[in-house]
């Protein structure tokens, strides 16, 4: 009985657009990267990237994370937020999927609100 032909895994490709809030200053992409390199889990540690995620920032526009595992879209959203949390972000800007693989930060719409309450 012949062995069984190894599968190759499912490589995965996110794209995080932070182009707008770069533009106005307010977000830092070294930052982010650095920030996804030491948080990002393979086999539930932390800082164990390997070959199996490379993390690429293109320009101050946007991030793409390439896994040969198992990576979710949503786990890359979530450690997004928890970025944006931790460097009081998160009331000014949100995560929106544009596309099945990408991520934009985009502003909440506030000056629609405003106007809504008078």
């Amino acid at each position: 009985m012949p062995k069984a032909a190894k599968i190759p895994a499912a490589k995965h490709k996110f794209v995080v657009d932070y182009s707008r809030p770069a533009g106005d200053g307010v977000f830092d992409g070294a930052a982010f990267e650095k920030f996804l390199h030491d948080r990002i889990k393979v086999d539930h540690k932390t800082g164990n990237l390997g070959e199996n995620v490379k993390i690429q920032r293109e320009g101050d526009k946007q991030i793409t994370v390439t896994a040969n595992i198992a990576l979710s879209k949503r786990y890359l959203k979530y450690l997004t937020k928890k970025f944006l949390k931790k460097n009081a972000l998160r009331d000014w800007i949100r995560v929106v999927a544009t596309s099945k693989d990408v991520y934009q930060l985009r502003f909440y719409n506030i000056a629609a609100d405003e106007e809504g309450e008078e």
